[in-house]
């Protein structure tokens, strides 16, 4: 009989393997296979109905005169109509001429409202004001870098004529930007993630949490975040669900984002957005039981597991270590040296990078261990903070991909 400290460490590697296939490779199977022959949401308004709600946009910025006039004049270029339309737009108090350039563009659109906060207060804190000035049964959340297409806003609303639906996100593409850096990695994910939440949203009618950049909500049940919370848009989703409502992803509504193209500040950006996740799955730690419903079975498969797997690489290389010290099989030998040769791959894509060479699929080995490593260190920054961080941001780099 084997020696219940091995059974315990096989245990452990098998389970944690398990655990980060799931989330991975076979959730993302079964989802296909439960929404195939679903369809999405039938009872919506037609495109020229007068039924059609009033909507605000709530827009928080803070520099970002690089984009802030096309965000302004491709959110007004809507089929929507313009009389039914107000976009809110909040600066946290900028340093730069995003509120000179917001000021000129208002007196070109009368549905523009602009409101310049006098010191740096955080999303979360600029959307709650903003959120308060509103009056429209429908709010469309939005980031600066994301830019709409004329039939956007129309695509988003048209579900609210279904009284179950609760949160309708928006399909966000990224460009392509240059081989040598990660904007094609990140297109991958962003599309991957875009079928998966569509899915969601057939199989359950619970989309796992809209893209921050682009999605619309039902006022009814609309709940801001606390200024505290780094991850805004998480918050608003997972608060739909606990009220009962449907959440889905419409992928005709299509938007554009520009993203980073720069391994280090998505690293940035993810270890902080990491760092709000955990915020949110403490807050939100009801919908986790019972596992077997739906909404539950889809946020541990889709988003918490994906969180944890930082947790259980280490959990596999410490017990794969063990079960080799302890004695085991060329099997387990192989498995150790498997994971010690992955995380060296890391290094050779940063060999490689630096004499220009670029291999397409060790780039998406390095965004997978780079985004995992962000994870953990926003999960550890969640740790010595108890949950208390700021929310005041800095905005990634703009057009990274342009000469």
């Amino acid at each position: 009989m084997l020696p219940l400290i091995d059974v315990l460490a096989a245990a452990v590697l098998w389970g944690s393997l398990l655990l980060v296939a799931h989330t991975y490779v076979l959730f993302p199977l079964l989802l296909a296979r439960l929404a195939r022959g679903r369809r999405q949401n039938a009872n919506v308004y037609a495109p020229a109905s007068p039924e059609l709600p009033a909507v605000d946009i709530l827009l928080a910025v803070y520099n970002e005169e690089q984009v802030i006039k096309e965000k302004i004049r491709s959110t007004f270029a809507t089929t929507y109509p313009l009389d039914k339309l107000t976009f809110y737009i909040g600066s946290d108090n900028s340093s730069d001429r995003t509120n000179a350039l917001i000021t000129r563009l208002a007196a070109e659109h009368p549905g523009l409202r602009f409101r310049p906060f006098g010191q740096r207060t955080g999303k979360p804190g600029i959307i709650e004001a903003l959120s308060r000035e509103a009056t429209a049964p429908v709010l469309v959340l939005t980031d600066a870098n994301v830019f709409f297409t004329p039939d956007t806003l129309y695509q988003l609303v048209k579900h609210f004529r279904n009284p179950a639906i609760g949160q309708v996100g928006g399909h966000i593409l990224n460009p392509d930007h240059r081989r040598e850096g990660i904007s094609g990695q990140e297109k991958a994910y962003l599309e991957r993630e875009n079928r998966i939440k569509y899915q969601e949203g057939l199989v359950w009618g619970s989309m796992i949490g809209a893209f921050g950049g682009c999605f619309a909500v039902r006022r009814a049940c609309y709940h801001p975040a606390p200024r505290s919370f780094i991850v805004d848009d998480f918050f608003i989703s997972l608060a739909v669900l606990q009220d009962g409502y449907q959440a889905i992803n419409e992928l005709e509504a299509v938007c554009h984002e520009d993203v980073s193209d720069k391994l280090p500040e998505e690293f940035r950006r993810k270890a902080r957005i990491s760092t709000g996740n955990f915020q949110n799955l403490v807050a939100f730690r009801q919908l986790l039981w019972p596992p077997w419903r739906g909404a539950s079975f889809a946020y541990w498969s889709h988003k918490v597991l994906r969180w944890l797997t930082p947790l259980l690489l280490v959990l596999m290389l410490l017990s794969s270590a063990l079960l080799v010290a302890r004695g085991g099989g060329w099997f387990y030998q192989l498995l150790l040296a498997g994971q010690l040769g992955a995380l060296l791959l890391p290094l050779l894509d940063a060999l490689l990078h630096h004499l220009g060479v670029h291999w397409r699929l060790l780039r998406f080995i390095s965004h997978f261990y780079s985004m995992n490593a962000a994870l953990l260190l926003g999960f550890w920054r969640f740790l010595r903070g108890g949950g208390r961080a700021s929310a005041v941001w800095e905005p990634t780099a703009r057009f990274q991909g342009k000469k």
